[in-house]
């Protein structure tokens, strides 16, 4: 039997290209990727594809003609006017013009695309630029200009995928792809997210029309909440769903160090779920996020595609990869002042361990029950 496929999609577009001096994602993040990647020797050309920019006529599968057009018209003019403003959230401090505000999104978008038709067979694709799950058809929301997660999806299932599971651990709610998704049988979305933290979506209770899992984690959650919530909910859901493919949506903004939650997971964490969904689908495509410290969000999505390529990862990093942690910097946050040494060292982070939240507990139960 011939090995999977597994590719990771990337592009130069991200290195160098920053929502601005101010903005969350001024920090390099794909870039240091696969940098990193590269300097391990685990990114040989064969396995690396430069991503597409998607064509707005395939853009128009979710998102409408005229917010695609002010989008490429805010890129060519750098501005926008008070009225696109009001109408497509774009202009503002959150979602701000910049030089690429149309060509990164689209990439982004082409990759997850392009995803779909590669997994044709089966496989494993990593875009770590995508997992823009925020967007939604009119309109920029949440530092997500258009929403690639639900794209992916949506070429999946035109691909001949027919049940798709797509499983989001971001700190924030994945609102766009519930708004996509919450009505359609035949995609099963489970999210885990901070509790009472922006967009505020995404309660217990929320089911959709019934392939909606929802389990919101108090501040402070850490691996074993996660843990517990992929076994009694995540993985439970996923084998019932039976599907086709899955996508996880592997955001880091759920660890400890990131600067816009307040979860406290390791990236042992993400690692080790990914490591139990990947037999459960023959195709897998697994995103980005939210994530917004550059060394975590770098450590962390090395760690996945180790994962996904099958390669161990060393308890020290050789002096290439170390070199490119050692080269990154965080101006504006007080933890880019004094970085602890194993930010630079290696790729694991130390375990944490603990007992589950209680409150994880009850949720978790809630939702198996209903699972039964």
């Amino acid at each position: 039997m011939a090995p999977p496929m597994i590719r990771f999609v990337g592009s130069t577009i991200y290195r160098g290209s920053s929502y601005g001096p101010l903005h969350p994602l001024r920090v390099p993040r794909v870039s240091t990727v696969i940098d990193l990647a590269r300097a391990l020797g685990w990114l040989p050309p064969e396995r690396y594809i430069a991503s597409p920019r998607a064509r707005p006529a395939a853009l128009h599968a979710f998102h409408t003609p005229d917010y695609i057009a002010a989008l490429a018209r805010a890129e060519a003019e750098q501005g926008v006017d008070a009225a696109t403003r009001a109408r497509h959230n774009l202009g503002t401090a959150a979602n701000p013009v910049y030089r690429e505000v149309f060509r990164r999104p689209a990439t982004a978008a082409g990759g997850s695309i392009m995803a779909g038709a590669l997994l044709r067979a089966g496989g494993i694709v990593h875009n770590p630029g995508g997992g823009t799950h925020h967007g939604m058809p009119d309109r920029a929301n949440g530092f997500c200009y258009l929403n690639d997660p639900v794209l992916g999806i949506l070429s999946l299932r035109y691909h001949g995928a027919r049940r798709v599971a797509y499983v989001d651990i971001d700190a924030h709610h994945c609102d766009g792809v519930d708004h996509a998704f919450r009505d359609t049988p035949e995609v099963l979305l489970v999210s885990t997210h901070e509790e009472r933290r922006w967009p505020f979506t995404g309660a217990l209770e929320d089911r959709g029309a019934g392939n909606v899992w929802n389990l919101p984690l108090p501040r402070g959650a850490g691996d074993a909440d996660l843990a517990l919530a992929a076994e009694r909910v995540i993985l439970p859901a996923v084998a019932r769903h039976r599907p086709d493919a899955i996508v996880l949506q592997c955001g880091a903004d759920a660890v400890e160090e990131d600067p816009l939650s307040r979860l406290s997971m390791t990236n042992n964490a993400h690692r080790a779920l990914l490591a139990a969904l990947m037999p459960m689908a023959p195709r897998l495509l697994v995103l980005g996020g939210g994530g917004y410290n550059p060394w975590s969000v770098g450590r962390l999505w090395t760690g996945i595609w180790a994962t996904l390529a099958g390669h161990a990862i060393p308890d020290r990093l050789p002096p290439a990869a170390e070199a490119v942690l050692r080269g990154l910097s965080f101006p504006g946050n007080r933890r880019g002042r004094n970085p602890p040494e194993h930010w630079f060292t290696t790729l694991n982070d130390a375990p944490r361990p603990g007992a589950p939240d209680p409150r994880v507990e009850a949720r978790s139960a809630a939702l198996a029950a209903r699972l039964r």
